[in-house]
């Protein structure tokens, strides 16, 4: 193992031993926890892991709050999420699961408090913790960690792109991998889930650009749609679009006589109002279709139900 890569995993190690060995704090909401985490950095399907497994929790009728630390947002405080908010002020993906799901979201860097402010205000069955894995100071009651094959062989940080190796799967009630990845070995229980992009207008000869952790799976996925793109423009994670990039998206428009534009709709909530300048404009949205998909949530519910002493279903 590279020596950088090692004196990150012993450091990850020491952090995780105090917290396993009680000597540093976990705090316990009064509501059960179900924390969507991965263990490598950025672009493993989080977000839209979380607005799937909220949808079929609202089809079951169970009412829940989102918790999310809302990264990349200039403010500070503990906020409930206005859906037609401002990315600055609540972060682009809280926005985005607010939009989708019409639920309670809640950010804060501290999850225990956003958690308590969600219980103060609003009578939810359980709370979903966006990307808690790491956020070991918060009591959870259902681990569930993405994955996908890349993680499988990849370094530790810095010279890789894992957060934790894959011996921390042992703290998880769940992975999520790909149909046909093969089973890490510490995992416990799998489930599958697959990727699928979703878009209202199939377009020809377009300019496709994002922000995202992994720009070439969102250009390469639009490419296997047959749809043909004359530029691709990659911008780092949760860009926020000012107007030099409009115009450097116009410009390569009209040098390579395109139609219009494509991007994600986490990316569709950073351009705000400057996307109405691109015109022929489409977003594409990132859905997981869960495999089994009834069954996860079965064994979701009654593993809560189980840990938690309560009822989790809507009218018991």
């Amino acid at each position: 193992m590279n020596p950088f890569s090692a004196a990150f995993g012993a450091g990850v190690a020491v952090r995780n031993a105090l917290y396993d060995r009680k000597l540093l704090a976990i705090r316990k909401l009064s509501r059960p926890v179900v924390s969507v985490g991965n263990i490598s950095v950025g672009g493993s399907g989080k977000t839209p892991f979380v607005i799937a497994l909220g949808g079929l929790l609202k089809e079951r009728g169970i009412f829940f709050d989102v918790l999310s630390r809302g990264y990349g947002r200039n403010s500070t405080e503990v906020l409930v999420v206005d859906p037609d908010g401002e990315p600055e002020r609540f972060g682009d993906e809280p926005l985005l699961i607010a939009s989708k799901l019409q639920v309670p979201v809640i950010v804060g860097a501290d999850r225990y408090e956003a958690g308590r402010l969600a219980e103060e205000k609003f009578p939810t069955k359980l709370h979903i913790l966006d990307d808690g894995f790491q956020h070991r100071k918060l009591h959870r009651d259902f681990d569930i960690v993405l994955l996908q094959a890349e993680d499988l062989s990849a370094p530790l940080l810095p010279i890789g792109r894992l957060r934790e190796p894959l011996s921390a799967l042992r703290r998880s009630d769940a992975v999520v991998l790909p149909p046909n990845t093969p089973k890490p070995v510490p995992a416990k229980t799998v489930w599958r889930a697959r990727r699928n992009l979703s878009f209202m207008t199939p377009m020809t000869r377009v300019v496709a650009f994002c922000g995202i952790a992994r720009p070439d799976q969102f250009f390469a996925a639009l490419r296997q749609l047959g749809m043909d793109l004359t530029d691709t423009v990659p911008f780092p994670d949760h860009h926020r679009y000012v107007q030099r990039d409009i115009d450097r998206l116009l410009s390569l428009k009209s040098r390579s006589s395109a139609r219009g534009f494509i991007t994600t709709d986490k990316d569709a909530i950073n351009l705000g109002p400057l996307a109405s300048q691109l015109r022929n404009f489409e977003t594409a949205g990132l859905e997981l279709q869960i495999e089994n998909a009834a069954a996860v949530v079965t064994i979701l519910i009654k593993t809560l139900e189980d840990r938690c002493g309560m009822h989790i279903l809507a009218g018991t």
